[in-house]
């Protein structure tokens, strides 16, 4: 159980890969905090906080679900409260809630540019800045960001780039917490997929059933973040890790079990 009596704070992790890592964590002992919007089914996403909490409980952890929209600071406030309240501290911090739009500039609305970016990159700041006092605390200090490697390949950026800039935005804070918090015993690493992962952005925005095929399960980058968890806060920092090649320092290197189509062909992910 080698996250017993550690305490796993996680946004947006009511579905997807947010609670793919909750089950994983939970499964090794870890007390994991839910804090996410949905509190009440929605018709097009599956799962609640509270579904979520269940399920944790059912693999043997223990679960506190927290109703947080992390662009509130108050609500980020009171989430990080309840977490130390009920568990005692945090050692871990999985920034994983996300926005996505893949328009252009040209037909992006505001709104929509302003929901990623408050997300993404403020909403990874604000969780992790109210945090950082409790993960001072830990003896494995962790923050893990589900943010891509920084490329400026134009790539990037010419279809997309309200969308890259906030991913990417989320990726610099890695590389400033990385070294900010280093005097503090906290790492701070990215992780991201090689594939599209079997998700509700996927299904609903990306690419539907047909993208679906050709994606790997959640339980991949779970199971990566498993081992970048393990890994020594103080050796382990300013990492921008990928799934995969997680797993194969692991020893892991059949992933078959991971495509949802069985020896069907895989699609890489849009940052790969």
């Amino acid at each position: 159980m080698e996250f017993q009596n550690k305490t796993v704070f996680i946004t947006g992790g009511s579905r997807g890969i947010g609670k793919a890592i909750a089950l994983r964590l939970a499964a090794a002992g870890a007390n994991i905090v839910i804090a996410a919007k949905t509190a009440e089914p929605h018709p097009k996403l599956e799962g609640t906080i509270f579904s979520a909490a269940e399920e944790i409980e059912r693999v043997g952890g223990k679960a506190l679900a927290v109703q947080c929209d992390i662009r509130e600071e108050e609500q980020v406030v009171h989430a990080v409260a309840e977490a130390v309240k009920k568990f005692g501290g945090i050692d871990i911090l999985i920034n994983n809630a996300s926005a996505i739009n893949l328009s252009g500039v040209a037909q992006l609305p505001a709104k929509q540019y302003d929901l990623m970016q408050d997300i993404n990159t403020r909403g990874t700041y604000l969780v992790s800045r109210h945090c950082i006092p409790h993960l001072k605390q830990s003896a494995n200090p962790h923050i893990l960001v589900l943010s891509p490697p920084i490329s400026l390949d134009k790539k990037w950026f010419s279809h997309f780039s309200p969308y890259t800039i906030s991913k990417f935005g989320m990726s610099m804070l890695v590389m400033g917490m990385s070294e900010e918090l280093r005097k503090d015993g906290i790492a701070a690493n990215a992780l991201w997929p090689r594939t599209t992962i079997a998700t509700a952005a996927v299904q609903n925005i990306l690419g539907g059933d047909e993208l679906m095929k050709k994606s790997r399960k959640p339980e991949i980058v779970a199971d990566a973040a498993f081992y970048v968890l393990c890994k020594n806060s103080k050796e382990a920092t300013g990492n921008f890790f990928i799934d995969d090649e997680v797993l194969a320092e692991a020893g892991i290197t059949d992933l078959s079990k991971y495509n949802v189509t069985p020896g069907g062909e895989l699609m890489k992910d849009i940052f790969i």
